[in-house]
């Protein structure tokens, strides 16, 4: 990533967490998904139907749209954190 990444807030990851728990009706809380930890595969052990899943919800929620075809998703995808950071760059709500 290049130095213009955006900065995160633990503000927005907690609600991305949040929207995360919520779409999949996981069992554990927003504060139990880990800012590094992968969220594909290994770590929260999600599948692409939860990605995309995911995808819905945060599309509806910050005004744009993930795209399955994004070359970049599995950057984008790769965690919390990651997730998080290319929500604050395009998020138009």
């Amino acid at each position: 990533m290049s130095d213009l990444v955006p900065v995160v807030s633990d503000k927005l990851m907690t609600e991305v967490a949040a929207l995360i728990v919520e779409a999949l009706n996981l069992e554990m809380q927003a504060h139990e998904v880990m800012a590094d930890e992968p969220l594909y595969g290994d770590g929260l052990g999600l599948d692409s139907i939860d990605m995309l899943e995911i995808s819905l919800v945060i599309s509806k929620r910050y005004g744009f749209q993930l795209r399955s075809d994004n070359e970049n998703n599995d950057q984008i995808y790769s965690s919390l954190r990651a997730l998080s950071r290319y929500i604050a760059s395009q998020r138009t709500k």
